[in-house]
């Protein structure tokens, strides 16, 4: 039986990447970005903010991509008592806001990223063109 399990996680360098992509794509769009990458184990790796952004927009973007590493899916899924439970039950650690992804390659999640700074749909839109923009697969 083994006694450690190996564990992909992004580079810094691509972490950095996602977040310049983010708040760039976001001003082209009008939309003044807050960005989050974390690694699997839901550690900040990378955080960016656009000039200007709303600053409760920090925490939202944190916990996007933490909810995002953690379950493995774009955040925005959760449905019933489970939207609200699931939040109060982390501590607000988890979200269901739309606007994180886990960013994946090679069919192996390295990590998530959270963006915030606009309306659930343009963040979730956003963080769909960082993926591209890195080259990492798209995620639903």
């Amino acid at each position: 039986m083994p006694k450690y399990i190996d564990t992909p996680t992004i580079t810094l360098e691509t972490a950095l990447e996602a977040v310049e992509a983010a708040v760039r794509i976001g001003a082209e769009q009008g939309v003044r970005v807050i960005s989050t990458v974390v690694d699997p184990g839901l550690e900040l790796v990378a955080f960016g903010r656009a000039d200007g952004a709303t600053p409760h927009s920090v925490e939202t973007s944190g916990r996007k991509a933490r909810t995002a590493a953690s379950t493995r899916r774009a955040t925005g899924w959760m449905e019933g008592d489970f939207a609200t439970q699931a939040p109060l039950g982390t501590g607000l650690l988890l979200t269901n806001i739309r606007g994180g992804v886990p960013i994946v390659f090679d069919g192996r999640i390295v990590g998530g990223l959270g963006v915030a700074g606009g309306t659930p749909s343009q963040d979730a839109e956003i963080a769909a063109a960082v993926l591209s923009a890195i080259k990492a697969e798209a995620v639903e």
